[in-house]
């Protein structure tokens, strides 16, 4: 399973957990997913550090990958930079 789908699971199993409860303890629902949000978020950030770390290098390392091109794109580029060279030489 994917980092990123694995932890969003994760938070908003603990939110929805959180949110259950305190609506069973009959909060005020505005109040009740206040707290259930704040509450979810100190949970994961102490306790699923893991999680996270997982993710951000996740993200990191499809950002770090190069661009696949289409067959129209490197085309493109091809007859760009074959118009750059037949500019330089004319100069």
């Amino acid at each position: 399973m994917k980092p990123w789908l694995k932890y969003s699971i994760v938070r908003l199993g603990l939110f929805a957990v959180v949110l259950g409860v305190l609506l069973v303890l009959r909060f005020d629902p505005l109040w009740a997913t206040l707290i259930a949000a704040v509450v979810g978020f100190c949970v994961s950030y102490l306790f699923f550090a893991p999680l996270r770390r997982r993710v951000a290098l996740d993200l990191a390392e499809r950002r770090s990958r190069p661009a696949r091109l289409d067959d129209d794109s490197a085309a493109e580029d091809e007859a760009i930079a074959d118009d750059e060279a037949d500019t330089g030489r004319n100069r």
